[in-house]
């Protein structure tokens, strides 16, 4: 179980790093590909007058994958799973924010796979003290 945790985290970590690039890099090609449907006429304008405000949300989903890189990084099992515990609760709630206030979709890109591997890494704890 330990392995499926840490795939499902370096997952997340990969989510976080595809968003930090498609906000900071490819909003004006990406983002009206991403968010097709979302406004119903289009908005063509919209993705070049929002490029800053989109820069700043990447640059948010970049501290995300950080911290869950980081999070693989550290020996002490303990410290790894209370750091990717953390860091995937930012993710979740970002997830369900995002949900409400955007796109349904974001409750499966980006919350599912953090409660994924929330729950992978906290069954591991149990089997482990077993």
């Amino acid at each position: 179980m330990a392995y499926v945790a840490t795939g499902l985290i370096g997952l997340n970590a990969l989510i976080h790093l595809y968003i930090l690039w498609m906000e900071m890099f490819a909003w004006e090609a990406r983002g009206p590909v991403v968010f097709d449907g979302l406004f119903p006429d289009g908005a063509p304008d919209m993705f070049a007058a929002t490029a800053s405000m989109a820069a700043n949300q990447g640059l948010y989903n970049g501290f995300l994958a950080a911290g869950l890189i980081w999070a693989l990084t550290i020996r002490d099992g303990l410290w790894r799973r209370n750091v990717a515990t953390c860091f995937l609760c930012f993710v979740a709630v970002a997830g369900l924010y995002g949900a409400v206030t955007v796109t349904p979709t974001t409750l499966i890109v980006q919350t599912l796979p953090a409660a994924l591997a929330l729950g992978a890494l906290w069954v591991n704890r149990r089997s482990a003290a077993t």
